[in-house]
């Protein structure tokens, strides 16, 4: 068959993540070819965007490419790819997680002060909450861009330190210096790549399909949905975090209010079995217990 087209976004991450999947492809005698997709302004769809459910402000144009046969796939980072997908595009295929951590980068006039006296730069509203959880007193400020750019507003701007993805700070192979963050529960399927495809290649699909890490697969779909059960289209504080040894899965994760004073975590061992919706499940136990209410106050906040 011709090449397989791997449609991705154009910042140096994006294209690493892409270049990643084409070296997974190419050892199973795979031709590729990396499609860089900038911008979906000229590009003109036969049916309206909001009839597809076409959702995401870094998957969007990926998601248009891919239904106007422009590209075979595209390459995510997954924790971007909402939970409820448009129509006609599926998840084929996870690549093994590598660091799912947030880690937090100081600037060096900031290196001697204790962690409730930084003056933090975010714009999540999940590291925001679980920062306030622990550090009620903290003060914030906006910041957005890729790693560099947020890096170069670290060193010009009014704050002490931001966190990051140490999979992007890996991926890039930055040397700077990381404080690991124990207290931060990830965001659901942080530090994995994904391969979205349209469901009617079925050829391309099955093809891309033998690259899949299964039991990554396992976890991120404990993972969203959990997020998707309690989300109901709503951005909140969330973290979600599955990890499987053996036959065993350990899952960490928590709702929080925006000022980190209200938190309903959950923490649970079990045996995984494929015909469980642990996910759903876990959430559901969430919103039991005091989730619902939560949620309806986040959604009247933001």
């Amino acid at each position: 068959m011709k090449s397989i087209r791997i449609g991705t976004r154009n910042s140096a991450l994006a294209l690493w993540q892409a270049r990643e999947v084409a070296r997974h492809l190419q050892n199973n005698n795979y031709l590729t070819e990396i499609v860089p997709i900038i911008s979906s302004g000229d590009k003109n769809l036969n049916q309206p965007l909001y009839s597809l459910g076409i959702t995401g402000i870094f998957t969007r144009d990926l998601d248009i490419a891919l239904l106007n046969d422009q590209i075979d796939i595209a390459v995510h980072s997954l924790k971007d790819v909402p939970t409820v997908l448009p129509e006609k595009i599926e998840l084929i295929a996870h690549l093994e997680r590598d660091f799912p951590q947030d880690v937090l980068i100081r600037k060096e006039s900031a290196r001697n002060k204790e962690f409730h006296e930084l003056k933090l730069a975010t714009s999540s509203l999940r590291r925001r909450a679980f920062w306030l959880k622990n550090f009620p007193n903290a003060e914030f400020s906006d910041i957005r861009g890729n790693i560099q750019t947020r890096l170069q507003k670290l060193e010009e701007g009014d704050f002490d330190a931001t966190i990051l993805s140490l999979a992007g700070i890996k991926r890039m192979k930055m040397d700077i210096e990381y404080e690991m963050l124990p207290f931060l529960i990830p965001a659901a399927s942080q530090g994995v790549i994904t391969i979205a495809g349209h469901s009617e290649k079925e050829e391309i699909n099955n093809i891309v399909k033998q690259i899949n890490h299964k039991k990554t697969q396992i976890c991120v779909e404990i993972e969203r949905n959990f997020l998707n059960t309690l989300e109901g289209g709503c951005t909140a504080p969330i973290g979600a975090f599955a990890e499987l040894f053996d036959n065993q899965i350990r899952f960490k994760a928590a709702l929080c209010s925006l000022d980190g004073k209200n938190c309903i975590a959950t923490d649970e061992n079990f045996i995984y079995n494929d015909e469980e919706n642990y996910g759903k499940k876990f959430a559901k136990a969430v919103l039991e217990n005091g989730g619902k209410e939560l949620m309806a106050e986040i959604k009247n906040q933001i």
